[in-house]
């Protein structure tokens, strides 16, 4: 009778120890990532935080939020806009926005004007930044963990400090996977 309720406690546990290891290894990846990375802890920390602020001065203004669909990136203060809205109007808006935010050199404004893309082809995104990421990261000339890939309706936009020639690479990469239509730099050069 006892081995019956013990056997449940001893598969939850199992699941449960399960879900810490992902959790480690996630934490371990993101670590190496980090560490990989030429900005600074600070400047990392400082585009965290500068997309947390964007997201949050953008929710606070319901003409833009609930009409407009906008994806933020930030890496060095760069700070990348891309999505849908249905004005001129608002798509300037978004830009005044999030430029005052604290760390922010420059805004890419990429918002299209229009109807928000839709949830097939925002998992079409997905799979096309998955597709670019993993050949970047398959690639021994261009070091994956300096290249964002954002995509937004089919457009790669690749991000990041890197030098002229990975930058030419990447950019090759992505032209060359299928599905994509467009690729935008949105690069900070360094020459090391």
């Amino acid at each position: 009778m006892r081995l019956r309720h013990l056997l449940p406690a001893v598969v939850v546990g199992a699941l449960a120890l399960q879900g810490c290891a992902a959790v480690i290894i996630a934490g371990a990846a993101g670590t190496a990532a980090a560490i990989d990375d030429r900005r600074t802890i600070g400047s990392q920390i400082d585009d965290n935080a500068i997309e947390i602020k964007a997201v949050g001065r953008l929710r606070e203004r319901k003409d833009i939020w609930d009409h407009s669909r906008i994806s933020i990136s930030s890496v060095n203060g760069t700070l990348l806009l891309v999505g849908q809205t249905p004005t001129a109007h608002l798509r300037s808006e978004i830009a005044k926005t999030v430029s005052g935010i604290t760390s922010v050199k420059t805004v890419h404004n990429q918002i299209k004007i229009g109807t928000p893309i839709g949830l097939s082809t925002q998992t079409n995104d997905a799979w096309i930044t998955t597709k670019v990421k993993a050949d970047l990261i398959g690639d021994k000339s261009v070091n994956g963990n300096q290249v964002k890939v954002v995509t937004e309706n089919s457009e790669v936009y690749l991000l990041g400090l890197v030098t002229q020639a990975e930058a030419a690479r990447a950019t090759e990469i992505a032209r060359n996977v299928t599905g994509v239509k467009q690729v935008v730099r949105v690069f900070e050069y360094t020459t090391k």
